[in-house]
């Protein structure tokens, strides 16, 4: 079997200044694709597992790009363009596509679903793959893909094996000729990424009454609940449930949808003062105190420069504590020998803007670093290899502050370890996240708090001024 293989994966966060330009994107045409295989990515498994099946791949081409701003349509122009010849020429048997499923470009609202529109103009092959629980599920792709499976896991540490779940349906369909199709439904819900991890509700009861219809019909080839990212703004924004499927999944999906509004009140998480909870530290407490900022989730596209945490830190004089700002502006001045500088505040107009402060400096080094954990949330992005960029090691008023060159999902601990920090031995950390980091810190925290603070990822969602959305929220 000629199995056909692309990637497009960009989460995208609608509500934040700017355009994502195809210089953010790392490519890869063509026999580039096979450096992927056999790495932590959803890619490298499939393109190793076709081994094992005796598949031919075709390689077109893989763009991805961390999660940030609308995207430029000339990265869906350029993709397009890469993989159509590929497309038209025919001579495959199938078509294996890894997404997110939360791509937004200037005028094109659903990415995804408009790159299947244009495949079945030119092919009416199978086309199976993967894509991020924190898609926004629409319409066109369930009807325009035969089968697509999301992770199942939040933080995804299961990004690369939900697309070995999708390469062995896909080997399914090729050896029986059974040809599944897609249902969906959308219950018309909305939660924040904080409230979306799969450890606890109402995330958890979901996935496990997933798994409980696949494995009492076989006929239910996958079904994949869909957790939505809030950030975007688009007709579908919100909680899916698809099934992939030979019968009608039509009652499992409205079970899936009643116990989703049941559960609805756990998923509207909204997060405490960041002073509020910082006094709760005084006395200090034993242990690590890891404090979560999502309202600046790199993970969820925020630019990881917000200084609401920081600020809050200094304001305190919480000891032994340290916190990873994104400033390579500051990152040049310090190497140019600069000691007082204007960090952060620069990416997001609802903070309060760049904070000068005077800084010790520690350690300038090289950004790049393997990750330690190739299971992690991160890998499901990059693979095995993160490169933060030139960073700088200070320290302010007893406060540690990594200040990197490129943008870093606080996904491994590799990240700080690189930098010679070690971050257990902290008393306080703070992570620029929501959910996805808890694979790294749990195992090393003492208590985890959640702090509002302002920025564009706040898990307050009625403040987002969506225009696009057709459900309510």
């Amino acid at each position: 079997m000629r199995i056909l293989i692309a990637g497009l994966f960009h989460e995208t966060h609608t509500f934040l200044d700017g355009l994502t330009p195809l210089s953010d994107f790392q490519i890869r045409r063509g026999e580039e694709l096979w450096a992927s295989k056999g790495d932590s990515s959803p890619l490298g498994g499939v393109l190793e597992l076709a081994d094992e099946f005796g598949w031919e791949m075709i390689p077109a081409a893989d763009y991805r790009a961390q999660p940030s701003v609308t995207v430029a349509d000339e990265v869906i122009e350029q993709f397009w363009n890469d993989i159509a010849p590929y497309a038209a020429q025919g001579g495959y048997d199938a078509i294996y596509l890894v997404l997110h499923g939360a791509m937004v470009s200037e005028t094109i609202l659903d990415v995804e679903g408009e790159i299947l529109r244009r495949l079945r103009t030119l092919t009416t092959v199978p086309i199976f793959g993967v894509f991020d629980l924190h898609a926004n599920f629409s319409p066109q792709m369930a009807a325009l893909a035969d089968c697509l499976v999301g992770y199942r896991e939040n933080p995804h540490t299961d990004a690369r094996e939900a697309g070995l779940i999708a390469a062995r349906l896909l080997n399914r369909c090729l050896t029986t000729g059974q040809r599944p199709h897609m249902q969906l439904q959308q219950p018309g819900i909305i939660w924040p990424p904080t409230g979306t991890g799969t450890s606890k509700d109402p995330m958890l009861t979901l996935e496990k009454m997933a798994r409980q219809f696949e494995g009492e019909n076989e006929s239910l080839w996958a079904m994949s609940i869909v957790a939505g990212f809030s950030f975007a703004d688009t007709p579908d924004t919100g909680v899916s449930f698809v099934a992939c499927t030979t019968v009608d999944a039509t009652q499992q999906l409205e079970e899936l949808c009643k116990r989703a509004q049941e559960l609805n009140h756990l998923g509207q998480v909204t997060d405490p003062p960041v002073d509020e909870v910082l006094e709760q530290l005084k006395p200090r407490s034993e242990g690590l105190t890891v404090l979560v900022e999502p309202s600046d989730n790199i993970g969820g596209g925020a630019p990881g420069d917000c200084t609401g945490l920081l600020r809050a830190l200094i304001r305190h004089g919480i000891p032994n504590a340290a916190i990873c700002i994104n400033d390579p502006q500051s990152v040049s001045q310090i190497a140019a020998g600069a000691r007082k500088i204007a960090l952060g505040g620069k990416g997001s107009r609802l903070d309060a803007g760049p904070l000068e402060i005077e800084v010790e400096l520690i350690a300038l080094n090289d950004g790049r670093f393997e990750l330690e954990d190739k299971n992690s949330h991160l890998a499901s992005m990059c693979g095995d290899v993160f490169d933060m960029g030139r960073c700088a090691v200070v320290r302010h008023a007893g406060l540690t502050i990594l200040i990197t060159s490129v943008k870093t999902p606080p996904f491994d601990l590799g990240q700080w370890h690189s930098q010679g920090i070690a971050v257990e031995q902290l008393s306080v950390v703070g992570v620029k996240a929501a959910v996805a980091h808890r694979r790294a810190y749990d195992k090393i925290a003492a208590r985890m708090l959640w702090v509002d603070t302002p920025g564009p990822c706040s898990s307050n969602l009625a403040a987002l001024p969506f225009r696009h959305l057709k459900r309510s929220r």
